[in-house]
């Protein structure tokens, strides 16, 4: 029976002006954000944009906005197209705000500003959730008013959640005292790699017997360090004649332009792009594979794709950068110079070395099991909603 004096569920207006779903990194973690919300006893209104795959949540209502500028697809970072977006979205959470009374405004990058403007108008509380590094994307007016814009949400706003502790950091040195939390990202998919699914990925992948596969995960954006990624290729194969890589994600334009480029070098046949995975088909891929690549060269957030790495429990080969360094040390990867030289010798003297492969992934998923899961984001996020409403 229910406690007379026990508090309602609360109940959460979640904005996001991503593609819902997408297979990249912040579409990624919306929907772990809005299944934690629910699990944590809100409830939840997900407004998004009108594009992405329909992949329903527990508990959650999903509402799209109007597809007004018939949009098929939508850049990574702010643009004029996601500022148009969130004009449109306002209007659809003003109406929502209109019709049911919400606890928390939680808007994600971007709609940080809706949800600091929506919680004013309606006395809820404001939640921002800080995903990137304005300073990763390249310089424009674009990009200097968005900075700007970040920056004054969160002075005003009653939480801030940064993915990483980097971004955390950025909130503290404003000085305006705003409750600032790390609620980092997890692996991309709660499903385990088993073994009749790793032994068909990597019989799909491995062309030649004996061969070392490589692996890179993730976007074709340039703060991922994807030419440093590409220029390392021949030079790697050049060392190591038994290496193939193994490149996961990118459009059909973006591949068809490497694989130009790398025809080129004379290295094509040695690299097979296999194009976008479902998450929950991305733990035995990588599983089967013997190193997986993050030659990140920008930004201060975590890139996900180390989650997805660690859990697997294989050897990593990174540039030697902040955002790789807030999860991995020399313990668990091959940290080398962000130059394609020392990216190639890195993965060249790995695929050579079984023994040190394995030394290496042996270390690997403890980091996961103790710090990178669903049950510890849960519960982070659980810490914030009871900072911000007093419970």
């Amino acid at each position: 029976m229910k406690a007379e004096n026990a508090p309602r569920a609360a109940r959460v207006l979640f904005l996001a002006s991503q593609p819902y779903f997408q297979w990249r990194g912040s579409p990624i973690r919306l929907g772990f954000d809005v299944r934690a919300l629910s699990e944590n006893g809100c409830e939840v209104d997900f407004l998004t944009l009108p594009i992405g795959e329909d992949r329903p949540v527990p508990g959650v209502r999903i509402v799209r906005c109007p597809n007004v500028f018939f949009a098929k697809k939508i850049a990574i970072g702010p643009s004029p197209l996601k500022l148009a977006f969130d004009a449109v979205m306002f209007a659809e959470a003003l109406f929502m705000a209109l019709r049911r009374r919400y606890d928390v405004v939680h808007g994600v990058e971007d709609c940080g500003f809706l949800a600091l403007v929506l919680a004013r108008l309606f006395r809820a509380k404001a939640v921002f959730e800080k995903h990137s590094d304005a300073g990763s994307y390249k310089k424009s007016p674009v990009i200097r008013a968005y900075a700007a814009l970040e920056r004054f949400v969160m002075r005003r706003a009653d939480a801030v959640i940064g993915t990483g502790p980097g971004l955390v950091r950025q909130v503290e040195a404003l000085g305006a005292g705003t409750p600032a939390f790390c609620v980092s990202d997890i692996p991309s998919s709660l499903v385990e790699p088993d073994a009749a699914g790793t032994a068909a990925a990597r019989a799909r992948l491995e062309k030649a017997p004996g061969e070392v596969l490589a692996c890179y995960v993730g976007s074709f954006a340039v703060y991922q360090g994807i030419e440093l990624l590409f220029a390392s290729m021949p030079l790697a194969v050049a060392k190591c004649p038994a290496l193939r890589f193994v490149v996961v994600g990118g459009t059909p334009e973006e591949i068809a332009h490497w694989r130009g480029v790398l025809r080129e070098k004379g290295c094509e046949e040695r690299v097979s792009f296999v194009g976008k995975i479902p998450p929950d088909e991305l733990p035995c891929t990588l599983a089967a594979c013997d190193i997986l690549l993050s030659p990140r060269i920008q930004g201060l957030n975590t890139p996900l794709k180390l989650l997805d790495y660690l859990k697997v429990a294989r050897a990593i080969v990174a540039t030697d950068h902040p955002a790789n360094r807030l999860i991995l040390d020399e313990s668990v990867a091959r940290l080398v110079a962000p130059e394609p030289e020392a990216f190639a010798e890195g993965v060249a003297s790995l695929a050579a070395d079984p023994a040190a492969r394995a030394d290496l992934a042996s270390r690997c998923r403890r980091l996961v099991d103790e710090r990178y899961n669903f049950r510890v984001f849960r519960d982070g996020l659980r810490a914030v909603y009871a900072r911000v409403l007093g419970r």
